[in-house]
């Protein structure tokens, strides 16, 4: 009696639990439409954006990290170097371009002016010369070649006086436009430079891009890696996505913007929201099993679902409950 007993609590108790099981499943009132989908979960790959030997490994599997938080660095003094070489450069063209706007110094308008005033003079005692050259030419009391002499000589410093005022008109005219434009260019030229060396050199830290949890860490350090090549992979936090199905014959019945019910099959039931529904007809897909196992036409859906606790985990199969009263004021 006693062991007959036991066997009609032990059939009462797995009943109660599959009854409480069924229950804890089904959409409010029993009476509302059930989807079934896979959980997503953003993933993304991380990387530098430029090359060179790893240093720091700052996150490990499984370590939940805040946005912006250092995750790894490379060695950072090829970047450094590279970054005071442009700061170098750069320097230099402002100097230039400095010495340009800043004109002609007033010593050396001054020892410009000493030249025309030498040349000046210069040309005063050659025109002398020169006259007294020519009347004893015209007297014949010289020779041709000394009447050349004096006249090139006299040719010659007026040349010298003309190229001496040149030299003072551009020292009192400062520097040419164009070649103030020039060295503004290069300037500009040697700014975005140093950027870039700047940037290359911040790139060298490699940071979480969003909150979320590291899923796998490809090196180590010492490792020498490529630009762009996988770092670590992270899991985003948020946002958290079903992907559902619904019948062609259900369609009407949902909405964007709907509040739905995530049940997974640990007994987890959190909200969510019909976020985005195809425009395109697809047959369900193999990894989606409804009750009836068949393969129809359906449409697939996204629901965001609200999972503070972090709950649900990529791919994790679910059902997703409509609310009766909804289903119906969707119909």
């Amino acid at each position: 009696m006693a062991r007959k007993l036991i066997v009609v609590v032990i059939l009462v108790a797995l009943g109660g639990g599959g009854f409480a099981y069924w229950q804890l499943h089904q959409p409010p009132e029993g009476r509302g439409l059930t989807l079934y989908g896979n959980v997503e979960v953003r993933q993304v790959n991380l990387g530098f954006r430029v090359a060179g030997r790893v240093q720091t490994m700052l996150a490990d599997e499984g370590d939940g990290v805040a946005a912006g938080q250092p995750l790894a660095r490379l060695d950072p003094v090829p970047y450094q170097q590279e970054l005071e070489l442009a700061q170098a450069e750069l320097d230099a063209a402002q100097a230039t371009l400095d010495k340009l706007q800043a004109g002609t110094r007033k010593e050396e308008i001054a020892q410009a002016r000493a030249l025309v005033s030498e040349a000046e003079a210069e040309r005063e005692r050659l025109v002398k010369e020169f006259e007294r050259a020519r009347q004893l030419r015209q007297q014949n009391l010289s020779s041709q070649s000394d009447y050349d002499v004096a006249l090139a000589a006299r040719n010659e410093s007026e040349a010298r006086l003309a190229s001496a005022h040149a030299q003072l008109d551009m020292a009192l005219a400062g520097s040419r436009v164009e070649d103030v434009a020039a060295a503004a260019a290069e300037l500009r030229a040697a700014q975005v430079k140093a950027a870039q060396a700047r940037t290359r050199l911040d790139d060298t830290e490699l940071r979480a891009p969003a909150a979320g949890i590291i899923v796998t860490r490809a090196v180590e350090p010492g490792a020498i890696v490529a630009a762009g090549s996988t770092i670590v992979s992270l899991s985003l936090e948020s946002p958290v996505w079903v992907r559902a199905y619904v019948p062609e014959p259900q369609l009407g019945q949902i909405r964007e913007g709907m509040r739905v019910t995530v049940l997974s099959d640990g007994g987890a039931r959190l909200p969510g929201q019909v976020g985005f529904i195809s425009p395109d007809a697809e047959f369900t897909p193999k990894s989606v099993q409804t009750p009836e196992l068949r393969t129809d036409l359906v449409y697939r859906l996204r629901i965001v679902v609200e999972d503070p606790r972090r709950v649900l985990r990529r791919g994790m199969p679910v059902s997703v409950a409509l609310e009766h009263e909804a289903v119906a004021a969707g119909s």
